[in-house]
């Protein structure tokens, strides 16, 4: 594992055999038997030598850092590709639920026109003298009147929406 340890950081840096040897004072084939793994630095080799790879001693005689960098990579994307599925069925449960809240919009407009038609305003033939009846009919007359300017607009949007958000095929 050291072998391969010093090969790849050295590669890592863009270092060759023989600038790493220069750096170390040591010669060019010491770093070749190092990581053909012929011999193995001395305790004070290594120090100098994760000083010059800038890493720590424990990393140079630890498990392949390829490996272990592939698998923090396969680790990481997995749970990226988890939060992402997730986000997505987030998203879809977000969508479909305006979707069917819409439709109800639309239902419920739909089912008060329909009561309003069938009423046909019989507020109006109330005897307005009487205070009572007069402020309720006023009252019933403006909600009326604001439903009826108002609910074709709210309806509109709402089949647009319910079209923009309906699942895609």
């Amino acid at each position: 594992m050291l072998r391969e340890n010093i090969k790849h950081l050295r590669k890592s840096k863009g270092l060759s055999q023989e600038e790493l040897a220069i750096k170390l004072n040591v010669v060019r084939q010491t770093i070749s038997k190092w990581e053909q793994g012929l011999s193995v630095p001395d305790s004070e080799m290594l120090i100098v030598l994760s000083k010059v790879l800038e890493t720590s001693v424990s990393t140079l005689l630890g498990e392949n850092i390829m490996e272990s960098k592939g698998d923090d990579l396969k680790i990481i994307s997995e749970k990226l590709e988890k939060i992402n599925l997730q986000l997505s069925e987030k998203k879809h449960k977000r969508r479909q639920l305006i979707h069917y809240i819409l439709i109800a919009l639309c239902i419920i407009i739909l089912i008060i026109f329909i009561i309003l038609h069938f009423l046909n305003s019989n507020y109006l033939n109330w005897d307005y003298n009487i205070v009572e009846n007069a402020v309720l009919g006023v009252a019933f007359h403006s909600m009326e009147w604001l439903f009826v300017r108002i609910a074709p607009i709210i309806f509109m949007i709402s089949f647009v929406g319910i079209l923009l958000t309906r699942k895609k095929f």
